[in-house]
């Protein structure tokens, strides 16, 4: 049975017990586990790697310390060699553009020291919410790209990577109603989905089977792979 997990730094602390001391994330959005990360392992040295203007204005809006944020993307990562000891890419893999996903993986080898790890964590293209998410927004091409770049990378004749571990577990995503739904899920700042009033209404229905006094709850399957920089 698959588990259910709740903070994915369990997942993280399980893999890498000792993560850091500096750490680099690429495409860190709202950086919601970084700041949790430099709760739990206070010392950590973090920097966040964001495309969106939007969200990278507010990452910039006093940070705490030990966090730098930095308009930049996975395949063009301004840093110098060997300087990191985890890299992390948090759901987001997928968001690299298609051609440029080797790149980047490419690029984090660069970026981390030999015996660094990279962390992906990346959603499966499953489930009731998955059902409801690719009404507007259907990201199995690029889900499945996202897994066969890390594939031929692995591959590669002297790939800089070994795997070491894998997970899979479910995570818990709930909802207080469909508005809250749309806020969240349909109208991020990084993307237009081109919700009109016909599409809009569309999902509403697929998603009411799953209201409830309480809610909507949900658990996305995810999957994580954890890369080591050979030395």
């Amino acid at each position: 049975m698959t588990r259910l997990i709740t903070d994915e730094l369990d997942i993280l602390a399980e893999l890498v017990p000792a993560p850091g001391p500096q750490v680099i994330e690429l495409g860190c959005g709202a950086a919601r586990v970084a700041r949790q990360m430099l709760a739990r392992w206070p010392g950590l040295s973090y920097m966040g790697l964001e495309v969106d203007a939007i969200q990278h204005a507010r990452n910039l809006q006093d940070p705490p310390a030990g966090m730098r944020f930095v308009a930049a993307g996975a395949q063009d990562i301004p840093s110098a060699d060997a300087q990191f000891g985890l890299a992390m890419m948090l759901k987001s893999l997928h968001h690299v553009p298609l051609a440029a996903m080797d790149k980047a993986l490419a690029e984090v080898a660069r970026v981390l020291r030999p015996g660094g790890y990279l962390y992906l964590s990346e959603p499966v293209y499953a489930g009731p919410l998955n059902e409801i998410t690719r009404l507007y927004n259907d990201e199995g091409a690029v889900r499945a790209a996202a897994q066969a770049a890390v594939d031929r990378t692995l591959a590669a004749p002297a790939s800089p990577w070994q795997q070491v571990a894998e997970q899979r577990f479910d995570m818990p995503v709930e909802f207080k109603d469909f508005a809250d739904f749309d806020q969240r899920m349909m109208r991020p700042t990084f993307a237009d989905h081109h919700i009109d009033d016909a599409l809009q209404a569309r999902v509403a229905a697929a998603f009411a089977p799953h209201c409830t006094a309480q809610g909507a709850r949900f658990v996305r399957p995810m999957h994580v792979r954890l890369l080591q920089r050979k030395s």
